[in-house]
């Protein structure tokens, strides 16, 4: 065995909750990433842009164990996907997605949506639960802004409710890394600040788990995240720090044309140069 080859057989430091090591991603014939390194520790909040087609969805895939790489290594919270148990490694990840919010029964109530979340089951059918549970996901959903929204049915939210009840239900198995993919997509400008000043907040407690969140867009980036992944046509253009990464010459690169970055205090925003 060569040198390389051992290097890629190792498992990735315990102090990692990601470690992907030259992955790529091939399906029907296309390259969804290519050549990826990317690492991410227990107390950091990163952020992952780029635009339509990058790949953000896929890693994104890959960090919460619904996808496995064609080619390189992923470990996810010291686990080789290939080697163990994905259905079992699920269970320590929150993940909030638009493709969980389309398998949600319209008549669930938003308090067993949160709580369900224990038995990993869409839908309360004959789960019983204790006042733990209930209490648990009732200070999920008061930390989200939507505790009057309890006995409501999720069909009737609007869609920024239903966004900060699934963030609650990825929470209330005290998750060890939380994945949020495009949580701010379809909410209107007031939607959307709200969104991201309680994700600003989950950010800033120490408490809280490592966090990824997948956005198209810089000005949905909340204050308190500490890293960026930065991709185009599936693979890396920078990484690192938010304010080293985050430039307007690397998101040129990343969307093909000439940006312009601003930032006020501590958010960003984007435009066209002209």
């Amino acid at each position: 065995m060569t040198a390389v080859t051992a290097q890629t057989q190792a498992s990735a430091p315990d102090d990692l909750v990601l470690h992907l090591a030259d992955v790529g991603v091939r399906r029907g014939g296309n390259d969804l990433l290519t050549a990826v390194d990317w690492s991410v520790e227990l107390d950091e909040r990163w952020v992952i842009l780029g635009g339509n087609g990058a790949g953000k969805t896929t890693l994104l895939r890959l960090a919460g164990a619904e996808l496995h790489p064609t080619t390189g290594t992923v470990d996810v919270l010291g686990e080789r996907l290939g080697r163990v148990d994905v259905f079992e490694l699920r269970t320590r990840i929150g993940f909030c997605s638009a493709a969980l919010a389309g398998r949600v029964p319209a008549d669930e109530k938003v308090l067993d949506l949160v709580v369900s979340a224990g038995y990993a089951v869409l839908g309360r059918w004959r789960e019983e639960y204790d006042q733990l549970d209930t209490g648990r996901a009732g200070e999920l959903l008061k930390a989200m802004g939507i505790a009057h929204l309890a006995d409501r049915t999720f069909g009737t939210l609007s869609e920024g409710e239903r966004k900060r009840t699934l963030i609650a239900r990825a929470l209330m198995t005290d998750p060890e890394l939380l994945l949020l993919d495009e949580p701010a997509a379809g909410l209107d400008l007031g939607g959307r600040e709200d969104l991201v000043s309680r994700l600003s907040e989950l950010a800033l407690d120490p408490d809280a788990p490592a966090t990824v969140l997948v956005t198209h867009h810089v000005e949905e980036i909340p204050p308190g995240f500490t890293h960026l992944l930065l991709l185009a046509e599936g693979g890396v253009v920078a990484q690192g720090l938010v304010a080293d990464v985050l430039t307007s010459e690397n998101l040129s690169a990343a969307f093909g044309q000439e940006l312009e970055l601003e930032r006020s205090g501590e958010r960003y925003f984007a435009r066209r140069r002209s």
